[in-house]
């Protein structure tokens, strides 16, 4: 297959010739991805690209460990090919710290239109591909990725001896990436004619975990912060209007429990707003939010 890939012989039909396989997965590390998507996030409108470091670890599986930005520029449909001074600069740094992964791919975004491969990308990854037949390209659309969901996808092309001959690009053994159906924006674009699409699966060590769990959580000096003074005001301005209002409500509900037997001032009040108990729940959130800003402020002025 190596050698389909370079384009050195022809392959001929009814001849057993090694083939990439559908059960090939490329497992994406949490600290990658995270530096994928800031890294298209922070490109949006233009386009980013990156390569990957990782290892392949058998014949079905490649592991994306990390990833590091390019300088490349990019319009909103394409990004140039990649520098190679800075790549072997690059390699060459990390080598130094101890990093002994090698580059077995690249990733670029797509900024909200979907993740398919252009005809600049598909030479982009052909240039990969001489280089190192497994190499991958991974696109990531940062604009249509939301919490909880990555628009992300990772494609390997066909080599050009397939598209003429009645063979298939590569032996079907898993159908897992036939589960997520391919958008017809893809398909329009050459998917599964000049390139094919790849399962991408996520794993997490024991310190990508605890770095996921910390990343939202409070430290001490978060009780120190103080909200805006003009906020504060405002608020404090809503939540009496509000409590006067509810205090006139109760009132009038006074009045007329006096005038009704239980049972009707129970019906009429089904569904209606309980001004009673919210004026409880109001005076306690406008003390303890006064309380907390006035004793916030106290500790700074004492501490900073």
């Amino acid at each position: 297959m190596n050698m389909l890939g370079m384009g050195m012989m022809q392959p001929k039909i009814g001849v057993d010739v090694p083939q990439e396989d559908t059960q090939e997965t490329i497992h994406i590390s949490s600290l990658s991805l995270l530096k994928m998507l800031k890294h298209g996030r922070a490109g949006v409108p233009m386009e980013v690209m990156g390569l990957m470091l990782g290892e392949y670890v058998d014949e079905y599986t490649v592991r994306v460990v990390d990833v590091f930005a390019m300088p490349q520029s990019g319009t909103g449909v394409s990004v140039e090919a990649v520098d190679d001074v800075f790549q072997a600069k690059m390699m060459d740094l990390l080598k130094q710290t101890g990093r002994s992964e090698t580059v077995v791919g690249w990733y670029h975004s797509h900024p909200g239109f979907g993740c398919w491969l252009s005809g600049v990308d598909v030479n982009t990854q052909q240039a990969f591909e001489r280089l190192d037949r497994r190499a991958v390209a991974v696109v990531v659309d940062p604009v249509q990725s939301v919490k909880g969901k990555v628009v992300i996808d990772a494609f390997r092309t066909i080599p050009q001896q397939y598209v003429t001959m009645p063979m298939e690009s590569r032996q079907s053994t898993s159908v897992v990436g036939h589960l997520n159906k391919p958008s017809v924006q893809a398909l329009i674009h050459g998917l599964n004619r000049h390139y094919y699409s790849m399962p991408i699966a996520y794993r997490k060590n024991e310190l990508e975990e605890r770095m996921l769990m910390n990343l939202h959580k409070r430290q001490w000096s978060h009780g120190l912060t103080l909200p805006s003074f003009i906020e504060h005001e405002e608020s404090n301005g809503k939540l009496v209007k509000e409590m006067l209002n509810l205090a006139k409500s109760y009132n009038t509900a006074v009045q007329e429990e006096g005038k009704k037997t239980l049972e009707e001032f129970a019906v009429d009040n089904v569904g209606k707003v309980d001004s009673r108990r919210r004026l409880q729940d109001g005076v306690e959130l406008g003390m303890s939010s006064n309380i907390i800003q006035a004793l916030g402020m106290m500790l700074d002025t004492v501490v900073f």
